[in-house]
Formats: C-alpha cells, structure tokens, sequence
C-alpha cells in the first residue's frame, strides 16, 4: 500500500551550503522527519499562486511556522514589529489551504499555519502580543522557546491528542485575536487561542506551538492517518 503523499509548503530564503550561497526554496527537515516517521511522503512546495493543481497529486497539506502574514489581508496597517510582507509566500498558501478546504483534505497548520486557518475562517490576528498581553512569555526572545501549559476543550481533536491539559513549546509574537468560524479549542492561560479546528471537516487542525521540535508523534501520526483514508 503506497503511503499518502503530504504536500508542506516551503518558502524562499537565503541559504548557504557547500559552494552555494543563494536564494533557495526551503523548509526545515524536522517537518519532513514528522511525516515519513509517521508514515507518509513529504513533498516540498514551493511558494505558487498560479493554480492549485497540485492538490490532484497530493492526500494532505501541512502549513508551517514562518514570517509574519501580511496584515493588509485582514484590515490592519503593519505594527513596527511585523515582519516584511512575504507577497509570494501569503499568496501560494493562501491559494493551496483555501482549495484544500474546498475539498475536505485533511490541513495542519503549525504556528503561522494556524493563523492562516483563522484568516480564512474570517478571523483576525493580534501584531505584537506584548503590546496586548503585557508579557513575552510565548516568545522569551528570539530563537529561544518558551513553555507553558495549554488546556483543551473536551471532545475536541485537540483533546482526543492531548488529554485535558499539556505543556507545550512556544515561539511566536502573533497570535489569533478573532477565530472567525474556526473553533478554539486549546488555550493558554493568559486566555490565548492555542489550538483551533473545524470539526465538520475530516481534519484541520492549527497548533500555535511547534511539534516539530518536540517529536510530537500523537500528532503527525493522527494527521498522516487522516490523509490515507
């Protein structure tokens, strides 16, 4: 039985390795190790906004951390800590998460991803969560993580993965401020959404933290199963 092919979608950076130092579509291997560990075929996107095609190819879609979405998609003027806008990269996903949920394909989002979710739910991010909950606790400083716990809604998905209540990793200076018609269904402590899903699709599910780093096996596991039924 040939294992489900799982589209992640890249982005383009600097990157340098042997002779090279260039413009490379990249993706960090820990996602890559996520999926073929749980048994599927990690395919790399490049970031594309001509067409969605690529879904006819593909059993799942996982959605990545990454730089900050550009503000101007939900209303706002960028706050002075926002990223650069990342046109290319916004436009591709934007492109492939809405076509997958046209077709009931099984999505993860993973930080960045998960905010992705809620903007195509029709929701909003917070720019600078300092400025709105007076700490820097989901992200110490860069290129360290934080730690806290996260409390799940009963009956959730999220739930079913984690139990009622976990520890988890933390990097990210934006966060959701309105879910739109996604359903939070893990928060933290201080009351921001940490998990958010759809139930009535077959899986989409957005996580704020990064199991990627952690080895989060219960969910690449659940996610690549979804994407071979």
């Amino acid at each position: 039985m040939s294992r489900p092919v799982i589209g992640i979608a890249g982005y383009r950076d600097r990157a340098r390795w042997n002779i090279w130092d260039v413009e490379a579509t990249v993706i960090q291997h820990s996602f890559v190790h996520g999926i073929t560990a749980s048994g599927g075929r990690a395919l790399v996107l490049p970031p594309d906004d001509r067409d969605a095609d690529v879904l006819d190819r593909l059993d799942g879609l996982l959605l990545p951390g990454g730089a900050d979405i550009d503000p101007a998609r939900y209303g706002e003027a960028r706050h002075p800590a926002t990223d650069e806008p990342r046109e290319d990269r916004d436009a591709g996903e934007l492109l492939l998460l809405r076509a997958a949920l046209k077709r009931d394909m099984p999505v993860l989002g993973v930080c960045r991803g998960l905010q992705l979710l809620a903007l195509v739910y029709g929701g909003t991010l917070h720019q600078h969560l300092p400025d709105v909950l007076g700490h820097t606790e989901h992200c110490p400083r860069e290129g360290v993580l934080g730690e806290h716990a996260v409390a799940f809604t009963g009956g959730s998905l999220a739930a079913t993965l984690y139990g009622p209540r976990t520890v988890v990793n933390s990097h990210h200076h934006q966060g959701i401020a309105d879910s739109g018609t996604l359903r939070v269904t893990g928060r933290s402590d201080d009351g921001l959404a940490e998990a958010a899903e759809d139930p009535a699709k077959r899986f989409v599910l957005g996580v704020q933290w990064h199991p990627e780093l952690s080895d989060d096996r219960a969910l690449f596991e659940a996610f690549v199963t979804s994407c071979a039924l």
